[in-house]
């Protein structure tokens, strides 16, 4: 690639503008199995002391067949996963709210993926920006759908100027 105007090297990730955001565009991320240490990582990090995270028999008491994994942790799996894609490179300005539904358990050796759907994209009430909201649907290596979430971001719009 060739120097910017100004001689820089261009920029390779940019994110969207809530313009091009467009309602009932989709894309699909890149997968991630999850590990036994990004488990244990997660669940120290963050206090889930809970027995159906440590304990695998209890987990195995409880029905579960095998490792299971916290609907928190397959949230931040899948919105790194997202984020991941550079879809918010430099455009993303705050997470607004989100709406979460575990369906299904997750479990260590699982390969997820996000397939993240576009709901809504409107200009914000002021400002060159936009609020879109996107359904994420989280699946599984079989196609299961294991979490759904809807976040509802401020995204730059073309003519964002800082101020």
């Amino acid at each position: 690639m060739s120097p910017s105007a100004n001689g820089e090297a261009p920029l390779l990730a940019r994110g969207q503008t809530w313009e091009e955001m467009v309602a009932g565009t989709r894309f699909r991320t890149a997968a991630r199995t999850v590990s036994e240490a990004d488990l244990v990582n997660f669940v120290c990090l963050g206090g889930f002391t809970e027995p159906l995270f440590l304990d695998a028999s209890h987990a195995s008491e409880a029905g579960y067949t095998g490792r299971l994994i916290p609907g928190g942790l397959v949230y931040v799996i899948a919105e790194g996963l997202v984020l991941q894609t550079n879809v918010l490179h430099g455009t993303g300005l705050a997470f607004m709210h989100m709406d979460l539904d575990v369906l299904k358990p997750a479990y260590v050796g699982d390969t997820l993926h996000v397939v993240v759907e576009i709901t809504e994209s409107r200009q914000a009430s002021r400002g060159a920006r936009g609020v879109v909201t996107s359904r994420n649907t989280v699946l599984n290596q079989n196609g299961a759908e294991v979490l759904v979430y809807t976040p509802v971001r401020l995204i730059r719009g073309k003519d964002y100027q800082q101020a």
